[in-house]
């Protein structure tokens, strides 16, 4: 099994041979964040915001590691961002996350209209959840289960369309072998947190 410090390795040499590939500063942020280094795992988690500002749950992370590090104030004007980042597009556990974390640190929490669905931009009827903007709806599920389903329901073509060049990426820079259980779940991990699959979904589909 792969050490943290294999996982914080394969995760650098990931963002350094792609500074775009927001999934890549997610992972290694995240990394960062479990080996307790929150500095560096701000830094990464930042820049994955910079480059997907949709990510509800890059800001929860980016605020946990920031107050990890001992900055207050930068995590609760990151942590206000995201929940209303999260609280436009219904992604409730990270919303409730950084609700929590702003209560924690005597902050106030954002006021958002309740039950505010995003619009479309005119691109489709349909509004993928992961960017906000409108696209076309998958004829079907891509796969069979619950996040399949989910995905189906929340997330368009286009965005599905991008997963799957990610994906590659994921499959070739991380040398994974997907007849191996353990790849299979990373690359699953990957998806799921490229297209903000719920965390009560994607352990259902896991029951």
């Amino acid at each position: 099994m792969d050490t943290a410090a294999d996982r914080i390795a394969q995760f650098e040499n990931m963002a350094s041979a792609d500074p775009e590939n927001e999934m890549a500063h997610f992972s290694l942020g995240s990394a960062y964040l479990q080996a307790g280094r929150p500095a560096d795992a701000a830094a990464s988690l930042e820049r994955c915001i910079e480059l997907s500002p949709e990510m509800s749950k890059a800001y929860e992370l980016c605020g946990q590691a920031m107050l990890a590090a001992g900055w207050e104030d930068r995590a609760a004007e990151v942590l206000t961002r995201g929940f209303q980042v999260a609280a436009g597009r219904g992604d409730r556990m990270p919303q409730d996350a950084i609700a929590g974390m702003l209560t924690d640190i005597g902050r106030a929490v954002p006021e958002v209209s309740a039950d505010a669905p995003p619009t479309s931009d005119g691109e489709g009827d349909f509004v993928c959840q992961r960017t906000g903007r409108g696209g076309t709806q998958l004829s079907e599920p891509p796969f069979r289960g619950p996040v399949g389903d989910w995905i189906s329901q929340h997330i368009s073509a286009e965005t599905w369309d991008a997963w799957i060049h990610q994906g590659t990426k994921v499959i070739n820079e991380l040398r994974l072998d997907l007849s191996q259980p353990q790849d299979t779940a990373m690359y699953d991990q990957h998806m799921h947190e490229y297209l903000g699959v719920p965390e009560d979904v994607a352990s259902a589909d896991g029951a």
